[in-house]
């Protein structure tokens, strides 16, 4: 019984990713987006999305949240786990380089 239960706890923890979030959450994300990003809000949740699937927690690496960005970027324009944080760093970032130059996903 106690292999059975270990299996299936293996299971369920690799079956469900760990930034799963809601399509509520997602919705937000990317209604958040779209307000601190303006005429170019549709750019940058297409990019967002390519970059976390939408997800404030993401990580790869170095690479944090709905833009996955760097510790060099993070440190520069700012990071928090919430969605308005997240984007005005990346929308500082995206001013600065004056585009999408920056990031691996392109709109």
């Amino acid at each position: 019984m106690r292999v059975l239960a270990a299996i299936l706890l293996a299971f369920f923890a690799f079956a469900i990713p760990a930034t799963a979030g809601s399509p509520t959450e997602h919705n937000y994300n990317a209604r958040v987006i779209r307000k601190v990003f303006g005429q170019y809000g549709d750019q940058a949740v297409r990019v967002a999305y390519c970059e976390s699937r939408l997800e404030v927690w993401a990580r790869s690496g170095q690479y944090y949240g709905l833009f996955q960005m760097g510790s060099f970027a993070r440190a520069k324009y700012g990071h928090a786990w919430n969605a308005w944080a997240e984007s005005r760093a990346a929308y500082r970032y995206f001013r600065d380089a004056h585009g999408w130059g920056p990031w691996s996903c392109k709109p």
